[in-house]
């Protein structure tokens, strides 16, 4: 029934109309989302002396839901109270599902609590408001007390409950939901089924994920199936296999939809998936999702993030509708990319437009001085989000920590950090991080001390610096007794970035043979960055022996790479082994290896400009080398590097 014929004004057949007219007309504007003109309906019916009755509640309730409007459901509240019909269950879940919608969950449990009786819709419309809000403990508690009430459990509730488990990051608790499905007969329902997909994905156990869906049978897949394995696949960036999938869903004869292109953009955020991100592309054009705004805000991210920062701008500029983060992905794209001097006039020009920059705008930006060392620049910004009443925000106070870390500042840093009259693990590992990268490394771990002495436990990137602080300072038994510590007390289990910090800190005092020794009983595989660090220290310490077991680990890990060759040539240069350094020169020859030239970054006007050994390309490479010259002039000495003789430049 269209709205025109809903009557908005009484005429002269409405007198004679039933409760059950009044209700179907109510019905028809709420299932049309014409939630206001539910209200006018309403008050319509009460002017004509017609009383509700336990249909039309839950009718007005949905429509005041719908609008999230407080004083509307409080108001439709006092009429439920005066009516005959308040102690009906039916009609009272109706309320509390009415207050869960206005996000007013104390009203919703208040409510719920007075219920005389209460059935399993009653106790599934408290879940779910728990579970929207990501409150487990209350979700889980809720369940517990559910069951002891002698409610049996049913398809909505189990669904509610495994979302709510599956956004904690919580597989045990999956599987015991689903456990529990299949023991209360729901697990062949193909909403429940998608709903563990989903679980299993975002608790990143993509094999139960996999293991649930090809237990639907082909046919009674649905596209929800599909992008839920999609979806899974996106979030660890796999596009591959995201891709792959998508095919097969094709095949299938399913049509994507907004949210499959949502996930197969959002899995090409690399360089080598640009072309597999244009082709989607090409996919959502063709299926009508370009035009959707999320959409659009994906592509340029995509693009972004995979380095076509052209086509990120030219998607931008098409966009006539922009809203904040339109506006925030281009500026994070440029700040990415080094680009601050772009990135600040795209900032300039949303204030101009009438775009308030929001947190997560002003956060890329800081983010971005950071990784071009833009001092002034961060400064700028500091006081921007002084200004605007973002620097009492600790995210913000965070990230301009770790931004003056990065610069060099650990002055400007410091000055933060005292200033905050709340700290949290994140502000203390950023104050740690920025002095153990300065060279400030016992004031690095004195600060840890401090911060375990105000009762706040560290994390895994917090025990992360602290092992960097001794690995530059040398401070083995220090490195060991953090080491240990996470284990021991923290019940932290090391990574391989702690595992690294630890061989290079052996490497670094002299113990070869305990850091092979380490390597050897490390209970994950070293990796390539170890295996050089281990090489590294072999070269100062001219160690042929243990250098070549390194070198043969790094020519199995990383065969197209040159610098291990390199290395080791330089250690038996070291100990005048040069049959060893040209048997090692041919061996480069023969897999045609040449070592990547070194490059240095410089920042003008906001711009990073990259430059490689003997860079000829830049358009002002005359003005470069003439200013190289005059510095090579100024210098006061200036001498080759040379190893027992011979110039460290030819084993190259």
């Amino acid at each position: 029934m269209a709205i025109a014929s809903i009557p908005l004004r009484l005429n002269c057949s409405s007198k004679f109309w039933t409760v059950n007219q009044w209700n179907f007309q109510l019905r028809e504007a709420v299932n049309q989302n014409h939630a206001h003109e539910v209200l006018h309906l309403f008050r319509q019916m009460k002017q004509s002396s017609f009383l509700p009755n336990n249909l039309t509640f839950p009718i007005i309730s949905k429509a005041c839901a719908k609008l999230s409007n407080l004083k509307c459901s409080q108001m439709v509240h006092t009429h439920v109270v005066k009516s005959p019909f308040w102690p009906d269950v039916f009609v009272q879940t109706a309320m509390v599902d009415m207050y869960v919608k206005c996000q007013r969950l104390d009203y919703a449990h208040n409510l719920f609590e007075r219920m005389p009786r209460r059935d399993v819709a009653s106790w599934n419309v408290m879940l779910g408001g728990f579970a929207h809000l990501g409150l487990l403990d209350r979700v889980l508690g809720f369940f517990r007390d559910m069951r002891f009430s002698g409610i049996q459990p049913d398809l909505l509730t189990v669904i509610e409950v495994s979302r709510a488990v599956s956004c904690a990051d919580d597989l045990n608790l999956v599987k015991s939901i689903h456990s529990f499905g299949i023991r209360i007969g729901i697990s062949g329902d193909l909403s429940i089924s998608n709903t563990w997909i989903a679980a299993y994905a975002k608790c990143g156990d993509l094999s139960l994920s996999e293991l649930v869906f090809h237990g639907i049978k082909e046919e009674s897949r649905s596209v929800i199936s599909w992008n839920s394995m999609i979806e899974g696949h996106a979030n660890i960036g796999n596009f591959l296999n995201t891709l792959k999938l998508y095919k097969s869903m094709l095949c299938g004869g399913f049509r994507p939809d907004i949210s499959t292109i949502l996930s197969l953009l959002s899995s090409c955020v690399q360089p080598e998936a640009l072309l597999q991100g244009s082709l989607i592309h090409s996919h959502g054009i063709q299926f009508g999702c370009n035009s959707d705004r999320s959409v659009i805000n994906t592509l340029i991210s995509m693009y972004c993030k995979c380095g076509d920062i052209d086509s990120a701008r030219y998607l931008f500029e098409c966009t006539s509708n922009r809203t904040c983060v339109t506006w925030t992905i281009m500026i994070s794209g440029y700040a990415g990319k080094g680009n601050m001097a772009e990135a600040l006039t795209l900032f300039n020009a949303m204030e101009a437009a009438g775009e308030h920059p929001d947190l997560v705008t002003v956060l890329s930006l800081i983010s971005g001085c950071g990784q071009t060392v833009a001092l002034d620049l961060g400064k700028l910004i500091e006081n921007y989000a002084n200004f605007n009443g973002l620097k009492d925000n600790i995210v913000v106070c965070n990230a301009l920590i770790d931004m003056y870390a990065k610069c060099g500042s650990v002055y400007d840093a410091q000055r933060l950090f005292n200033g905050m009259s709340y700290r949290t693990v994140v502000s203390w590992t950023s104050m740690i991080a920025a002095c153990a990268m300065n060279g400030e490394f016992e004031e690095a771990l004195d600060l840890f001390n401090v911060m375990l002495v105000s009762g706040l436990e560290p994390n895994h990137i917090t025990f992360l610096h602290v092992l960097q602080a001794c690995n530059h300072a040398g401070f083995l038994e220090k490195g060991w007794e953090f080491f240990n510590m996470m284990s021991s007390i923290y019940m932290i289990n090391p990574g391989l970035d702690h595992y690294s910090c630890m061989a290079d800190l052996l490497g670094r005092k002299g113990k070869l043979n305990d850091t092979l020794e380490f390597l050897r009983k490390m209970p994950v595989k070293p990796d390539a960055a170890m295996w050089s660090a281990l090489l590294g220290a072999c070269k100062i310490h001219h160690n042929v022996e243990i250098g070549e077991c390194a070198a043969q680990h790094l020519f199995e890990l990383e065969p197209d790479e040159a610098a291990p060759y390199v290395e080791l040539a330089n250690i038996y240069a070291s100990a005048g082994m040069w049959d060893r350094v040209a048997r090692t020169r041919m061996m480069m020859k023969s897999h045609k290896m040449r070592k990547s030239p070194g490059q240095s970054v410089v920042q003008v006007n906001g711009v990073s400009h990259a430059f490689m050994v003997e860079e000829r390309s830049h358009p002002d490479v005359v003005q470069i080398y003439e200013a190289l010259d005059s510095l090579k002039l100024q210098s006061e000495k200036r001498s080759p590097l040379y190893m027992d003789g011979m110039p460290e430049k030819d084993l190259e």
